[in-house]
């Protein structure tokens, strides 16, 4: 055997080792997981079974999912109203930064998330996810006129400007998202009736809509005199949110299957007015509302059986949760009529600073990766989302990204030893009221619920469910959750050390930009 035979075979060895060596990684690195986050609107902690025992909907979907994943008793939404939620869900940073009041509604903008900001889409499409975005939108449009002026104003009058040959300069596709259908604000709620396919209204929205041919019950009151497109159906948008998620997963797996995907699914469910599609009248015992919630979770299902079918499920990470807590009218009508509390066991409901305005439901499910049938009770914000994800694809946040996220990997692993993830848990209501957590301990940096007006009568007042104030005097309030969860007795003034302490901690997480 001659020299030049010896090496020839040494090199044939050293290549087929390499390619088995590579081979064998391969096989090995785990492939990034697909991500569907499913947010709902307005769903209350105790509007779900598998939260509620007392609850009279029937919701088997999400029984299910919580069955198979993690449930959580401790997650919050970072705000108790729609658009500063959405945006700390997309930012992992608090809408407070901001300082915006309030939420954008009809044509009403700019994008509330500013150009040079790292989203959580974003970050994903970096690392090779394709990313979509279907529904409720409700961060804020840039929208023109026939002479290319910004329309700033509110109102039909305003979406009535609306030139609708002109792009949109700032939607989800500008802030992340390879693809977008829905709705500028609320669908069937903001003056503005018509689907966004990408940076353009299609179908134009040129008809005054006929409330009267809308469904008359007690939760059909929140639907403003709009202008609305031909093709857009008030009691059908989220059965049209739900067909464009299902076509753009099975259009993941024929065109780009060895890419990951991220889809953010943004309901209008059970957003007011409860307008429940045809099919799902009447398929509960709680009236409209409960039906509502019912075509909810067939929602829910029905992208569970498209995952499933496509042969997803195994590898795909389903986050549930809802952007804050359940809206006055649904909570007072539903409580004394059909036995419902979508609040229960909290006290408050949205736009309340108050537990039931932001504890609500959160379930994750990964199979092979979370422990089926789990319950947790790690405290948690929506904000959360971004740095996990994060830690998921391996991505090391930069500092002016998602300032006020934390990493809950390790607790969805149950790799978490016995200190919590998060120290601290900061609040804020439409009113830019704000709150802090420490453990059990929970300081309100204001007085009253920072939303609702408990002193008011009548059909929809909320004076029925107004306690004794226990100290009066006190600016702010002070409650321990762990002995007092329905926050009845302000313990302000009893421990003036805990208060300065907290308050301090809040002053100090608003000048310096972040929490994390």
């Amino acid at each position: 055997m001659t020299r030049f035979q010896i090496s020839n075979k040494s090199l044939l060895f050293f290549v087929l080792f390499a390619v088995f060596s590579c081979t064998q990684e391969d096989r090995e690195a785990p492939k990034p997981p697909n991500i569907l986050f499913i947010l709902a609107d307005d769903l209350g902690y105790g509007d779900l079974a598998c939260y509620n025992p007392e609850s009279n909907i029937p919701t088997p979907n999400l029984d299910r999912l919580a069955a198979e994943g993690m449930r959580f008793t401790d997650a919050h939404s970072p705000s108790t109203v729609c658009t500063p939620t959405r945006y700390s869900i997309l930012t992992g940073r608090m809408a407070f930064r901001t300082g915006m009041r309030g939420v954008f509604a009809g044509v009403s903008g700019p994008c509330l998330i500013k150009a040079d900001r790292l989203t959580l889409p974003q970050m994903l499409r970096d690392q090779g996810y394709v990313t979509a975005c279907t529904g409720k939108w409700h961060v804020g449009m840039t929208f023109f006129d026939a002479k290319g002026d910004t329309i700033k104003e509110r109102g039909v009058k305003a979406v009535q400007q609306v030139d609708y040959t002109r792009s949109i300069p700032d939607g989800p596709i500008h802030r992340g998202f390879d693809q977008f259908y829905g709705t500028v604000s609320c669908p069937t709620t903001d003056w503005l009736y018509a689907y966004i396919d990408g940076d353009r209204i299609p179908i134009p929205a040129t008809k005054l809509l006929d409330r009267d041919q809308l469904p008359k019950h007690p939760y059909a009151n929140d639907c403003r005199p709009g202008m609305v497109a031909d093709n857009f159906d008030h009691e059908e948008v989220d059965l049209v949110f739900l067909e464009k998620s299902k076509a753009f997963l099975k259009e993941h797996v024929e065109n780009t299957p060895d890419k990951p995907f991220f889809l953010y699914h943004s309901m209008q469910a059970v957003h007011l007015p409860s307008f429940a599609a045809d099919r799902f009248k009447g398929k509960t015992s709680a009236g409209p509302h409960g039906d509502f919630i019912f075509e909810m979770d067939f929602v829910v299902g029905e992208l569970l059986a498209t995952l499933e079918q496509l042969g997803l499920t195994e590898n795909t990470l389903v986050i549930f949760a809802s952007d804050n807590g359940p809206e006055v009218p649904t909570v007072l009508d539903m409580r004394k009529t059909y036995q419902h509390d979508g609040a229960r066991p909290w006290r408050g409901v949205k736009r309340d600073q108050w537990e039931g305005g932001h504890r609500t439901p959160f379930i994750v499910r990964w199979p092979g990766k979370v422990a089926s049938n789990t319950t947790c009770n790690e405290m948690l914000s929506l904000t959360d989302v971004m740095a996990t994800c994060a830690a998921i694809i391996g991505v090391e946040l930069p500092d002016n990204a998602a300032e006020d996220s934390y990493d809950i990997l390790p607790v969805l692993l149950g790799t978490q030893g016995d200190e919590p993830v998060r120290q601290y848990l900061l609040q804020q209501t439409i009113s830019l009221a704000m709150s802090i957590r420490e453990d059990n301990w929970k300081y309100l940096d204001h007085k009253g619920s920072g939303g609702n007006n408990y002193d008011k009568t009548g059909e929809w007042g909320m004076n029925l469910y107004k306690l004794k104030d226990t100290d009066p005097d006190a600016p702010g309030q002070l409650y321990n959750l762990e002995s007092d969860p329905g926050e009845t007795v302000n313990l302000y003034s009893k421990y003036p050390e805990k208060v300065q302490q907290l308050k301090a901690k809040l002053e100090a997480f608003k000048a310096s930009g972040r929490s994390r």
